[in-house]
């Protein structure tokens, strides 16, 4: 049961009479005393409630339809007149996008969202707020998962009392799918930012994790990476609502709370940029800002959905006050991603040696062997408060980069449906070339080792790969994809077909074909092709030689030995590890 403290939140909340309880613009969740939450037809209902209740405020939309079926909501509150992206930004009108739910055990999202947005448009929270910008709020992003309703399916959580499945109908988990995009409800997604742009993409979480009295988590990009200017941006943005949270009585963070080492606090924190496909690491990719508000799971659901209503409260003020700057700002970093060309640009982070000690609202725990894991096990006192000291590790430098081609990108023919699907659903710009492109002098990238995955990742087998551009003249056929670097999106663009970006197509398996031997030599035809090859060139025979003096793994592998001389054959295939796309440091002729 929730504790007193945390029913009190919950009445103080929602200072409603009692002939008011049950309006329709209340949710299950509010009228259970924060104990329940309801069920997808309550978000179609309270959609289409909302839009008649405040018709000069409220448009309901749908934006995509779920696998099984479902169409999925969206409300678009504002009382600026701007109901179509067309209208918000011939106004110049800021949209804050706030998602819920996900993941679909994570309901606090769409309970409190309501709530916020119940208020703000009565007057009661984020007084005059919607004048100043468009509210796109998705209550309830993976719908399918939150039909698969259970008491059980969140064990390291309380509340609420039952709740929705982390992963899609088709088992996705839509927060690894921002930039490969494999769900038709990311696509849906998509589709909604690339017509809004929103200035500030919210997505709702609650964590997994140890116990502690932190409550609520809150990381924005760009604070460490991106755009320099938007950088200042996000911080003074994460800083503002971190002071208003925490002025309503919150603990908050501005670094997810995860042990270095798994359910050990004394091993403290290593903060970081997410990579792409996750919510806050994919956006600053657009010169977007990308919040990710983790709630803590075993604070009671009272709780958790007050700190939520709270964060979108001050969002709304804070993009009131600010959001006018941030386009302008915004505008000027799509300005300078697009002469990123011929520049280093970070493909991943990485967080220095550099150690800190920070504060950090704990219980009294202890760590002993377990006769059921034999592991060593934390067993937490949340009857005794404790205060830990903890390092952390928050110094944030580039990880990979790699200077951005001059020119752009070309995906070759033979990819060039599926690829250009893949940048059309990200809102990138590419043409098709109506004429070959023979002789070109390009940018190539050949492997020198390819590492798969032994174990499936989201309907993936992920791919690792070493090597380095280099130039090559190669012929380019007809039907080709050019995709310009000098676009707002450069960076979105890198992240997708530099190869050794951490969520590249490249990455997530896509290309596995062009690093899998498809052709051999027979071992008796390449033992007369090495004696012949040996015959004829003294110094190969001295370099193979020594490569067996100086190699003993090559020296005790037959195959390896073989291949030695087949690689040099005219059989050998040449496009044995070529990444398929290549860089030009021009821009093709439109034909």
């Amino acid at each position: 049961m929730p504790s007193f403290a945390a029913l009190l939140f919950a009445a103080t909340l929602l200072p409603l009479p009692a002939t008011a309880q049950d309006a329709p613009l209340t949710t299950v969740s509010e009228r259970s005393g924060f104990i329940q939450t309801g069920r997808y037809d309550e978000v179609v209902a309270l959609c289409t409630a909302f839009a008649q209740r405040y018709p000069d405020a409220v448009h309901c939309i749908d934006f995509g339809t779920t696998p099984e079926g479902r169409p999925m909501k969206a409300l678009v509150a504002t009382r600026s007149g701007a109901f179509t992206p067309e209208q918000a930004r011939a106004k110049g009108i800021p949209v804050l996008l706030v998602q819920g739910g996900i993941h679909a055990g994570e309901s606090d999202g769409k309970d409190a969202g309501f709530l916020a947005l119940r208020e703000a448009l009565d007057g009661k929270a984020a007084s005059g707020a919607l004048d100043k910008q468009v509210l796109l709020f998705v209550p309830m992003f993976n719908i399918d998962g939150h039909e698969r309703f259970g008491r059980w399916n969140r064990p390291n959580q309380r509340g609420p009392e039952e709740m929705g499945w982390r992963t899609t109908a088709q088992n996705y988990n839509l927060n690894r799918d921002y930039l490969k995009a494999d769900a038709p409800e990311m696509q849906a997604m998509l589709a909604l930012v690339n017509a809004w742009d929103p200035i500030v993409y919210v997505d709702l979480h609650v964590t997994d994790g140890a116990k502690f009295r932190q409550d609520v988590s809150y990381q924005i990009e760009p604070v460490h990476a991106g755009d320099m200017q938007l950088r200042t941006d996000g911080l003074a943005l994460r800083g503002a609502i971190v002071e208003a949270v925490a002025a309503q009585g919150a603990h908050p963070l501005t670094f997810y709370p995860s042990f270095v080492e798994e359910d050990n606090p004394a091993s403290g924190f290593v903060d970081g940029v997410a990579p792409p496909r996750f919510s806050h690491g994919y956006f600053q990719l657009r010169n977007r800002f990308g919040m990710l508000v983790e709630t803590h799971s075993w604070k009671e659901y009272p709780v958790r959905v007050k700190i939520t209503r709270d964060t979108i409260v001050a969002l709304l003020e804070q993009t009131a006050l600010h959001g006018h700057d941030w386009l302008r700002d915004a505008h000027a970093a799509d300005d300078r991603a697009a002469k990123l060309g011929g520049k280093p640009v970070a493909l991943d982070w990485k967080a220095t040696d550099k150690v800190r000690t920070v504060d950090f609202l704990g219980y009294a725990y202890t760590r002993t062997p377990s006769d059921i894991s034999g592991a060593l096990m934390t067993h937490y006192d949340e009857d005794t408060p404790q205060l830990w000291t903890l390092p952390l590790r928050d110094e944030i430098v580039p990880g990979r980069s790699i200077v951005a081609p001059k020119g752009g990108y070309l995906v070759p023919a033979a990819h060039a449906a599926w690829v250009g699907e893949k940048l059309a659903q990200h809102g990138i710009g590419f043409r098709k070339l109506g004429a070959a492109l023979p002789a070109a002098k390009v940018e190539t990238f050949r492997a020198d080792q390819a590492s798969f995955d032994a174990t499936s990742v989201e309907g993936h087998q992920r791919l690792a790969l070493e090597g380095g551009w280099k130039p090559e003249t190669r012929d380019v056929a007809a039907g080709a994809l050019f995709v310009p670097i000098a676009q707002p999106k450069a960076r979105l663009v890198m992240a997708l077909l530099e190869p050794q970006a951490p969520d590249a197509l490249a990455a997530w398996g896509e290309f596995n074909n062009a690093f899998e031997r498809k052709e051999y030599m027979e071992p008796y035809v390449a033992e007369e092709v090495a004696r012949g090859m040996l015959a004829k060139d003294p110094a190969l025979k001295a370099r193979f030689e020594q490569k067996l003096r100086e190699d003993a793994e090559f020296a005790a592998s037959p195959r390896a030995r073989l291949d030695f001389f087949y690689r040099l054959h005219p059989s050998w295939d040449e496009r044995y590890n070529l990444y398929p796309v290549v860089r030009t440091a021009t821009v093709p002729a439109a034909r």
